[in-house]
Order: C-alpha cells, then structure tokens, then sequence
C-alpha cells in the first residue's frame, strides 16, 4: 500500500488530477502542515484551451504541456505518481489504482470531464475529439492524411467528403477550430497542395441552439458569427447530428454531409470515480458537493471543477464546466483546508465572474466582461492571447507560444503539419467498456460512397 509514499504524522491530502483544479490547490497547499500527494494518469499538465492549435498546426504540443514533477520541484510537501485510479473506496480510505492502493485522510477529486456522446454509438465510434494531447496530434495527422488521400482520389464525391470538415458544437471549442481551419484553407493549403481545388473544401458548423457561442451575450453571438461567415465557415444552426456513418453526417433522416472528418465538440460529461454513492452522482456524471466543496454524505472527500456539482440560487443547473471555476474552488479548498487545522469553520464558495471570451481568427476574437461589457475584433484577438499567455504553466511555454504566433501573424503560415505518428481508426474497448479510437503506423483506407438520389446532400 501506498507505492512508497513517506508516512507521515501530517494528514494526507490526496488530489486526482492534475487539470487546472489540481494544479492550484497543490501549489496553494505548499506551505500548510500537510502531505499533499497527486495522482495523473499523465505526467503532464496540459493547457486544454490550446489543443485545437495544437490539431490545425499552429503550435507544438509539448508548448502547451509541462511536466507535473518539473511544476513542483522545490515543493517538499508534495508527492506525485503517475498512476490510473480505477476506484475509490471510501470505507477504507483508499484508492484502488493500477500501482496499488493509496490511503488518505483527505481526498479530493479533480478528474475533469469526458466527451459526451448522448448515446450515439456511430459518432462515438467514428467521429474525432479534442479533449487531450493525444486527440490533438491524432486530429492533425488524420486532417492531413485526408488531404494526401484525397490527391490519390479520382472519385469526386469521395475527393468531397475526403476535404469537408464537420464540426458538431458551436461553443468556444468549435469556434475556434473552424476559425483556425478556415484561415489554414484560405492562407496555407493551397501553396501545400496546388493539385487540389481548396476551394472546394467545405467547413461545417452543426450547432443545435440557434447561435454560436450560446453562454455569451446576444453582441458576441453576433459578431462571431460574422467572422466565420467572413470566414466561409458554413453555419448549420437548428440542427442536430443524428449519426455518423459511412462517410455521412446525418442531420436528419435523408439528409447528409459528406465528410471523413467529423470533430465532435458538442457536450462533455463529469469524470466521477467508480466506489462513489450512486446517490451523489448526476445523470451527467458530476459528483454533487456542498458550498465547501464537499462531497455529499461524506465529511473527508471532495470535488472541484468540472466533476463537481455545485448548486446555488444563481446556478441552479450547477456552475459551468471552465477553467476559473475550477481554478477559484480550489483556492477556496485550500483556505478551507487551513481553517479546519486551525479549528475554524470552513466558509462557502462564492464565485467571481472575470467574464469569457472565444477566438475566431487573425484580428477576430469575442470578448465578455463583467457589467454587460462586450468588445471584439483587434482588441478582443489581443486580449485573448494575452489572456492565455499568461495562463500558460512554465517561461519556455509562454516564450515558445509567443514567438509561434508571432511568426504565424506576421507570415499566415502555420508550419507544424507534420504526420508524425499516421492515424487510424481501429475499433476496440477499454478497460472501462467505452469505444475508443487507436493510433498506428498505417495509413486509413477508406471506401468510395457516392450519394443515393434518396438522400439529398448538404453543401458536397
């Protein structure tokens, strides 16, 4: 038990994941009386907000990443093992993980979120994410091994769906990987690949609200949607992606897109662990906690973030899966965590809207503020990057990420299209019964299909 772990008189605060949540509530803990003991399956921290410009090249993967030991260093109250946790078991204290178990006084669960597929099984079989480091650099490598298949093509109608792009989900996610794939079509393919007409390639919004952007306000709706259409970003507002399959997406019965590419950016699930009371997790996997981040029905288990179901007058759906969300609970815990040594009570979390923002494009970017104040274009492009600039862990991150941009503003060229690792599809399970998608060093075959008369095609 406990993999090698020091034992200690000091209580042992245990933290899964090491997301924006973890990340804050260890480095906040660094001087409190505790031993303070993170699990991540990886032995990274990755900046989320970026993994789409990581997928269309503009930046490499290892600038938006920064080892979790290298965070910490110096931090000697602090532990980390890379591990999986599988369960937790709250009589005992412990976690069930693939290196063994791991006992705590205190646990706190910061797992983040998963894709949600709302039980389409053809579009979590074949459709692309974007919520990890590897699903960016798998998204790269299957874009462009769809343009060299699509040179091989003399099928037009498989060339079509080869080129097309469906995005599922107008939040900030799907926004700004249309916004970044449009600018690449308009600026870099064509000097690329001369033989094919990119012209023709087709770049697709499904979105089932009647804008994008649906959290920020009406001003912001309305000038994102501009930019794309400025963009040539097809808009497909109203409308649902009922499957995906053989190279279709259906957006009603008879109805299809032609695409090899869909990117499914439309909804995320909590991560709750497996030994949680059935009672205290949500339809969508979020962990229900009190206003001190408490889980329910358990006086020494917590959850901050995306996993925890906070209600209050305010938010009573719970407060949004983002980033300062996740970032001001943990702050909170942390003074919390200090009061309860010190015999004080702990005191309810309070949230603090700093507002939200999403990026088109070059020059394009939504920005809202708290007080019904909304800007885009120039100024809001600037605010956003200096936003995440700043949020990004590590100098070398924040240096190599400028000089990036820099060199991509000043050019219009985004040079990372690399097909380092070729990506195919290949059905399997894991360990937890979910499709997943995996990667290897063979290139896709696809098989030609070609529109019936019966189901009429939209935009091929």
């Amino acid at each position: 038990m406990d993999t090698n772990i020091p034992v200690t008189s000091q209580p042992r605060i245990v933290i899964v994941g090491c997301g924006f949540g973890g990340l804050r509530l260890a480095k906040d803990l660094a001087d409190a009386p505790v031993q303070v003991v993170i699990i991540d399956r990886n032995n990274y921290h990755n900046f989320q907000p970026l993994l789409y410009q990581v997928a269309t090249g503009a930046l490499e993967a290892d600038s938006i990443a920064y080892p979790i030991r290298k965070i910490f260093a110096g931090q000697e109250n602090l532990f980390y093992r890379m591990a999986d946790v599988q369960r937790v078991d709250t009589a005992h204290n412990t976690l069930e993980t693939n290196i063994g178990s791991i006992r705590y006084d205190h646990l706190v669960l910061a797992t983040g979120s998963l894709t949600n597929f709302f039980g389409i099984e053809s579009i979590e079989k074949n459709a692309m994410q974007i919520k990890s480091v590897p699903n960016a650099l798998n998204l790269r490598s299957y874009l462009f091994q769809n343009f060299e298949t699509a040179i091989l093509t003399e099928d037009p109608a498989e060339r079509q769906a080869l080129l097309n792009v469906v995005i599922v989900g107008g939040g900030p996610t799907g926004v700004e990987i249309a916004g970044s794939l449009a600018e690449m079509r308009n600026d870099v393919l064509p000097k690329d690949y001369p033989e094919l007409d990119l012209q023709q390639m087709q770049i697709f919004i499904v979105e089932a609200d009647g804008e994008v952007l649906g959290p920020m306000s009406k001003e912001a709706q309305v000038k994102s949607r501009a930019y794309l259409e400025d963009l040539g970003v097809q808009l497909r507002l109203s409308r649902k992606v009922q499957r995906y399959e053989e190279g279709k997406a259906y957006i009603s019965d008879t109805e299809f897109i032609p695409t090899r590419c869909l990117i499914w950016a439309a909804g995320v699930n909590g991560s709750a662990l497996e030994g949680l009371a059935p009672e205290v997790v949500t339809r969508n996997r979020r962990i229900s906690v009190n206003h001190w981040n408490r889980v329910e029905g358990r006086k020494n288990v917590y959850a901050i973030g995306d996993v925890a179901n906070m209600v209050s007058d305010d938010m009573p759906r719970g407060y949004p899966m983002l980033a300062p969300v996740a970032i001001q609970q943990a702050e909170q815990l942390a003074r919390n965590f200090k009061r309860l040594l010190r015999g004080d009570a702990p005191l309810d979390f309070k949230y603090t809207n700093k507002g939200s923002m999403a990026i088109v494009g070059r020059n394009r970017a939504v920005v809202d503020l708290p007080g019904n104040h909304t800007f885009g274009g120039f100024f809001g492009w600037l605010t956003w990057l200096f936003v995440h600039l700043m949020t990004l862990v590590g100098f070398r991150n924040k240096a190599v990420t400028l000089i990036s941009w820099a060199i991509s503003y000043f050019s219009t060229d985004k040079a990372l299209r690399l097909i380092i690792r070729p990506y195919k599809r290949s059905d399997f399970k894991d360990d937890k019964g979910k499709a997943r998608a995996e990667h290897n060093a063979q290139t896709p075959q696809y098989t030609p299909s070609v529109p019936t008369p019966s189901a009429p095609v939209v935009g091929g």
